[in-house]
């Protein structure tokens, strides 16, 4: 037998004479019962004397973490976030939050650059990817999701607001409020998150005349969007200060009035417990030595470890098992409705998933390519681009955590004018799982043109009907004059 030696960064075998360092292989199945971390850095096989035998294997690892904690559910959950313009210091407020609570021990404290942390974002400056932070208050254990605020990672916003409960939105008070911060408000509403905590961000930098004005402009921007915008609590701060730890009454103390406002304004969710578990795939990772991993905010139902599950959607059906589940890497026994988790499974692999796929129960939720809907057409002062609805118009479809492809068909009418609302035909050209009430965005040349509901699911299309999607007005006139 082999003697595994543990030190905090090297795994040493130490084998036979007989054997050679090949035979590691075998050796690996054991990592486990060692409690070696997953992600392991594979370097060539070493072979060197050593004075505990004469060949020895070496594989270099991270260093074996501290067993993990199980998550324990003694505060109710809720997901906040936030949204608003690009460099308007939405990560910066939420890495402030962060900072604040963990000096009460409610949070572990995430600096800028552990939020974004992908390596455009860091040479960039700016959020593209959703990231997700977990702390908690005396009221609630919160799920924040930082959005991004630039115009061209608008569908990882979109996925983004899916997931929330209520949203702070962050005005600079330098700018006031721009492009992104009324296309996020209107994305916000569609969605359906009905609860908005306004955060004016980097008030050190202005002067208090131009605080107001921004407040009163805001207040007049969130009531023309058809929130409560007289009423809702406004907060003014610096999200910068409160890092640095400077002027305390617009930095930590700004945060934790947010915060109470947060607990006091968001009113706890109702989550729907009772039905089949349904879970959005956001992302899709593989861990060496364990499986696959699917990470989203399970909508409905409740999972536990070894439940049958199936991978539904880009008309595939995958069947599958659930062999882990950790929120924030925290085990959890079992994942509630409204838990933002990450899922271990077997039997599939990371490349025949994709995120938007839906993780569900087996039999559950069906694919679809042809439903009816209620669609309404944004103005050009709601952000979209002042042009029509017409038959056979090409659009992107955005709901949950995928888009598609999708083609209009307007009933009774010739076109759908800006600010009007229609009932609308839409054909996709992929099928995908949805449902009777699910909401979805309409988006064109990287404008958002329309938002709507479904109202019908229709019967599916026929191969010959999807391929016709693609063809262009000559081709369809063609095969009508034929």
């Amino acid at each position: 037998m082999a003697t595994m030696l543990k030190t905090s960064k090297l795994i040493c075998y130490t084998l036979p004479k007989n054997k050679s360092p090949a035979h590691l292989n075998r050796y690996f199945q054991t990592l486990h019962k060692y409690n070696v971390p997953l992600q392991r850095c594979l370097n060539d096989v070493l072979k060197r004397q050593n004075a505990v035998g004469p060949v020895v294997g070496c594989a270099r690892m991270y260093a074996a973490p501290s067993e993990k904690k199980v998550f324990q559910r003694v505060k109710p959950h809720c997901n906040i976030g936030t949204i608003g313009h690009v460099d308007h210091g939405k990560t910066t407020l939420t890495a402030a939050i962060t900072k604040i609570l963990s000096s009460k021990k409610m949070a572990k404290m995430k600096q800028y650059a552990d939020i974004d942390n992908a390596p455009e974002e860091k040479a960039r400056g700016i959020t593209i990817n959703v990231a997700h932070v977990e702390y908690e208050t005396e009221a609630r254990h919160y799920s924040h999701t930082d959005c991004p605020g630039h115009a061209d990672y608008i569908k990882n916003m979109i996925t983004g607001t899916n997931q929330m409960d209520g949203a702070i939105l962050v005005v600079a008070a330098t700018d006031g409020a721009m492009p992104q911060t009324r296309e996020h408000l209107l994305l916000a509403k569609q969605i359906g998150i009905g609860h908005i905590i306004v955060f004016i961000n980097k008030v050190d930098a202005a002067d208090s005349e131009m605080v107001e004005l921004v407040e009163m402009e805001i207040r007049e921007l969130l009531t023309e969007m058809g929130f409560d915008g007289d009423n809702l609590p406004i907060i003014k701060g610096s999200a910068l200060c409160a890092l640095e730890g400077k002027e305390p009454e617009i930095g930590a103390k700004a945060i934790e009035t947010l915060l109470n406002e947060v607990d006091k304004y968001v009113p706890q969710p109702i989550r729907d417990l009772d039905k089949p578990f349904m879970l959005p795939v956001e992302h899709v990772y593989s861990i060496p030595g364990r499986g696959t991993v699917v990470t989203g905010r399970l909508e409905r139902g409740v999972i536990k470890k070894g439940n049958e599950c199936e991978f539904v959607g880009y008309n595939k059906v995958l069947k599958s098992t659930i062999t882990g589940i950790e929120m924030f890497h925290k085990i959890l026994e079992e994942a509630q409705a409204g838990d933002q988790l990450g899922a271990l499974i077997k039997g599939t692999k990371r490349d025949d998933l994709r995120r938007g796929m839906v993780l569900a129960k087996p039999g559950t939720v069906k694919m679809q390519d042809f439903v009816s809907t209620q669609v309404y057409v944004l103005n050009k002062e709601e952000g979209g681009n002042g042009k029509p609805l017409v038959p056979f118009q090409q659009m992107q479809m955005y709901s949950k955590t995928w888009d598609c492809a999708c083609q209009l068909n307007i009933v009774g009418k010739d076109m759908v004018m800006p600010g009007e609302d229609c009932s609308v035909e839409l054909k996709m050209i992929r099928p995908m799982v949805l449902e009777k009430g699910q909401r979805f965005t309409l988006r064109v040349a990287g404008a958002t043109v329309g938002t709507g509901v479904i109202t019908e699911i229709k019967r599916r299309l026929l191969d010959d009907e999807r391929r016709g999607l693609l063809e262009g007005k000559k081709a369809r006139e063609k095969k009508n004059a034929a």
